[in-house]
């Protein structure tokens, strides 16, 4: 019997501040104001030919105050840290080609002789695991299979774009690489689901191109400080969620899913740690800037990547999936606290020093607060446990 994407998330069953964007700057030398050009990548002869003026006479600062971004002084900075994206390209993204994993590693090869009894055994282990692990690693591959939205949203990182589609700057290797990396995780799981011959995969088909279309919006409004911050957070959330369903799969005698999992979640450990790195970077040379945009962020919510996610029929399907996740212990508001404490606790924020005074009361509200969210977290999965 096939399981029903839609119909098992919602018989299992168990939230986005709305901001105004800053007006565009539009200051700096009165005979560059709102130059619509990247002055960043842009060559010293395009920028005279456009405004007029060499790179030796108006300066990195000036020169961002003089276009339309939202975030000239955040630009400067993440220009500042483009040497490091680049060696992020070459020591932390893996090499391209034959030396990289690919999802065949992992999947019977139905181009050798007796592919037959390889895929029998592969749906034999599969049978073993319990239906609504499926129904999250489903989930999982979903949100993994909407990555046109995720590089699109890398794309509206102000300073770190790639505005050519090919262009040869650390900002944009890494993000080409970094997606080319996560496009591995839904083909993977998708491919196991499909051989596996459980499920619906129309129905799960439906429901990517639906979460495609309705698009996602972190809240980082185009600001990268805001952007490395959401990526600090989720690379590391979705590396919990592929490492606990492999674990549990495991136990239910499925080692090729687990073998999968433990290796999509070892990416996600990568790019996790070089976000993080990007972010410490940030803080070494705009401490104020970061701990700002971070407690603004942190008194919302960090929102999941799969939130508008539907099948067209269920309108509670991400909350059903969500609940599930946090019954199995997949994925819970224990984690979300934890990764909070853990970035806290990356960027040593508590003996962090040299802030205005503004930022310093942000920065004790953010060291407060993963205890707080975990407090809150056990006693509200309490109550559910009691409840039944």
């Amino acid at each position: 019997m096939k399981i029903s994407f839609g119909a098992v998330f919602a018989s299992i069953v168990a939230t986005s501040n709305a901001f105004q964007q800053p007006k565009p700057v539009s200051r700096g030398l009165s005979n560059l104001n709102m130059v619509a050009v990247d002055p960043t990548t842009i060559t010293n002869k395009e920028y005279q030919d456009i405004c007029g003026v060499s790179f030796d006479e108006v300066g990195l600062s000036d020169r961002l105050q003089a276009t339309n971004y939202l975030y000239p002084r955040h630009v400067e900075v993440i220009e500042d840290i483009a040497p490091i994206a680049g060696a992020m390209v070459d020591s932390v993204l893996l090499e391209t080609g034959e030396a990289s994993w690919q999802p065949q590693d992992y999947l019977p090869d139905l181009s050798q002789e007796g592919w037959e009894e390889e895929v029998k055994e592969f749906r034999r282990m599969q049978e073993g695991v319990p239906d609504d692990i499926m129904v999250v690693l489903i989930g999982d591959m979903v949100t993994e299979e909407a990555l046109p939205t995720y590089q699109t949203l890398l794309n509206t990182f102000e300073g770190c774009d790639d505005p050519s589609g090919d262009t040869d700057s650390p900002w944009a290797r890494w993000s080409r690489g970094w997606t080319s990396e996560e496009n591995r995780h839904g083909d993977l799981l998708n491919k196991y689901l499909y051989l596996g011959g459980r499920c619906d995969m129309r129905s799960i088909e439906v429901t990517i191109q639906h979460l495609i279309t309705n698009g996602f919006n972190p809240d980082a409004r185009k600001d990268p400080y805001r952007g490395f911050v959401y990526t600090s957070f989720q690379e590391r959330a979705t590396k919990v969620s592929h490492g606990n369903v492999g674990k549990l799969a495991g136990d239910y005698g499925d080692h090729r899913l687990k073998k999968i999992c433990a290796k999509i979640a070892g990416d996600e450990a990568r790019h996790e740690r070089a976000y993080q790195k990007f972010s410490e970077e940030i803080l070494k040379r705009d401490p104020d800037g970061l701990i700002m945009v971070f407690g603004d962020m942190m008194r919302g919510q960090i929102n999941m990547p799969a939130e508008l996610m539907t099948d067209g029929v269920s309108e509670s399907l991400y909350e059903d999936f969500s609940a599930v996740a946090q019954r199995l212990g997949v994925y819970t508001a224990v984690d979300y606290a934890e990764i909070l404490g853990h970035l806290v606790q990356r960027w040593d924020l508590e003996h962090m020093e040299g802030l205005s005074a503004e930022a310093e009361k942000e920065r004790d509200y953010l060291c407060k607060l993963p205890k707080r969210y975990k407090k809150l977290a056990e006693r509200s999965m309490n109550k559910k446990k009691k409840s039944g």
